[in-house]
């Protein structure tokens, strides 16, 4: 199984919006032959906790703002290490760097093809939600 074309725009705007914020080491994977219940992983990570929430905060506005959709389950908020933000078929993990290194997502996940991203700050044409811009 291949995650659905709309998992794909949705973790694609998330990704651009954590990029939007300085997120380093963006890595989205399409977890869909692995895991039954989403299509694809984001994980992002950040050097201090108020940046990993800067982070939550710019993907969850972007989403709704574009998509229209709201995380069903947000977690690890309080912390600030590792917010996970649940949109049934992307599930977004911004990590604290630390912990990004400590629980290995990327490893963990490391048989599961990766979905390029390339943040539209270092590339010329395109918006920032990954659309065309008008010339």
């Amino acid at each position: 199984m291949v995650a659905t074309d709309i998992a794909r725009t949705v973790a694609l705007t998330a990704a651009q919006a954590a990029a939007d914020k300085l997120a380093r080491d963006i890595v989205l994977l399409d977890v869909s032959d692995e895991v039954v219940i989403t299509d694809i992983f984001m994980v992002a990570s950040a050097p201090n906790e108020r940046q990993v929430q800067a982070i939550v905060d710019s993907v969850e506005e972007r989403l709704r703002k574009v998509h229209d959709v709201k995380p069903t389950r947000r977690e690890g908020e309080r912390g600030g290490r590792w917010v996970l933000l649940d949109y049934a078929d992307v599930v977004v993990h911004v990590q604290h760097t630390e912990e990004r290194e400590y629980y290995a997502l990327d490893s963990l996940w490391k048989d599961c093809p990766s979905i390029e991203f390339v943040d539209a700050g270092q590339r010329g044409g395109q918006d920032r939600d990954g659309r065309q811009d008008a010339a």
